[in-house]
């Protein structure tokens, strides 16, 4: 897993896209406590909003999936209501940096250089980075993406996973959040895109039995978000990932969402990604 966490200097470049989404933001909101947040009534949580099974607006204009389920159980440890708002994958960090939210429940997956701008909790679900494309395109090895366009969400695991793999000369083009690159994919705009492992089955959902994965790149840890320094909601999440594992929680969103079991085990320490808020 080391190298999955060692960014090249060309990935960085190539991937500027993360430094906007994880950047210096003017106007940094400071710690939240959880006695203002009991105060106030309700936890503001950050969340995705078109990126199902893991976080989506229904029918009925709710927060709905995997993410969503956890952050109502996380409302309920506290002891509040929940607010939720949903969010494209560039404005997940900027949302709480500045204040919009108290914490991230958002697949976010655990990267070095996000740890730097916002604190994780302990990992609570994997996540499988690859590429997907057509069964027609011929893309069996990482070199191969050079004779292909290759959608991504910007600011996205898969746009640091995308970049870093790709050779020198790979067109990469960038969309908003992972709706969008998915219809990029099926309207023909590029032609392959770097997803997750729910990729294949939206794709397949729109064009049944085109698409196929090509490429594994990674696999990842996420964690819930909270701001650097924030000790008390850091210590707050941490206590209830270790309870949602055990008390049956996460297994139940894991075979209603994910259609499969939890990790039987989850990684004590991730490089360059501390768990507690110092």
């Amino acid at each position: 897993m080391n190298d999955i966490f060692r960014l090249s200097r060309r990935a960085l470049l190539g991937a500027g896209t993360l430094a906007l989404g994880a950047g210096l933001l003017p106007g940094l909101a400071s710690a939240q406590s959880i006695s203002t947040i009991k105060t106030r009534g309700k936890v503001l949580i950050g969340i995705q909003g078109d990126n199902p099974p893991w976080g989506f607006v229904n029918t009925s204009g709710a927060s709905d999936g995997f993410d969503a389920v956890i952050g109502n159980a996380f409302a309920d440890y506290l002891g509040v209501g929940v607010e939720f708002l949903p969010l494209a994958v560039v404005n997940r960090i900027p949302a709480l940096t500045t204040g919009r939210v108290d914490i991230l429940f958002a697949t976010m997956a655990m990267l070095p250089e996000r740890a730097k701008v916002v604190q994780f909790s302990k990992p609570y679900v994997a996540n499988i980075i690859q590429l997907v494309g057509p069964k027609s395109a011929t893309i069996k090895t990482n070199v191969d993406m050079k004779n292909f366009v290759i959608g991504v969400p910007r600011a996205s695991s898969q746009d640091q996973q995308v970049t870093k793999n790709a050779p020198e000369g790979t067109t990469i083009r960038r969309y908003d959040d992972d709706a969008a690159t998915i219809q990029a994919l099926v309207s023909g705009q590029v032609d392959a895109v770097g997803g997750n492992m729910f990729y294949i089955d939206r794709l397949n959902e729109a064009k049944p039995g085109l698409y196929e994965n090509k490429l594994e790149f990674s696999r990842l840890y996420n964690g819930a978000c909270t701001r650097l320094g924030d000790k008390e909601l850091n210590a707050a999440a941490n206590s209830f990932v270790d309870q949602i594992k055990t008390n049956g929680l996460l297994k139940k969103a894991y075979e209603t969402w994910m259609k499969q079991e939890p990790p039987a085990s989850f990684p004590d320490a991730v490089e360059g990604v501390p768990f507690v808020a110092s």
